[in-house]
């Protein structure tokens, strides 16, 4: 994300359409700095990067060895 607007906007929105199909959060943190925005559904986690942290921490490298899961299509 270039700004913290632009994360939240896509944090916000994420919650929003999975609310909508009854999927609650269990928690959100690094909200308020918007660097990495990590909502935790217990069975996945999302995360919303700025450019920095995501080119910082890179998980694709990280998890580069983690099996992959086709999810269907709802």
């Amino acid at each position: 994300m270039a700004n913290p607007r632009q994360a939240h906007a896509v944090a916000d929105e994420i919650e929003k359409q999975l609310k909508q199909i009854g999927e609650l959060p269990n928690s959100v943190e690094g909200y308020d700095t918007a660097e990495w925005i990590l909502i935790d559904y217990g069975d996945f986690v999302v995360h919303v990067f700025s450019e920095a942290a995501r080119s910082y921490y890179d998980l694709e490298r990280l998890w580069r060895h983690a099996k992959s899961i086709d999810i269907p299509d709802a």
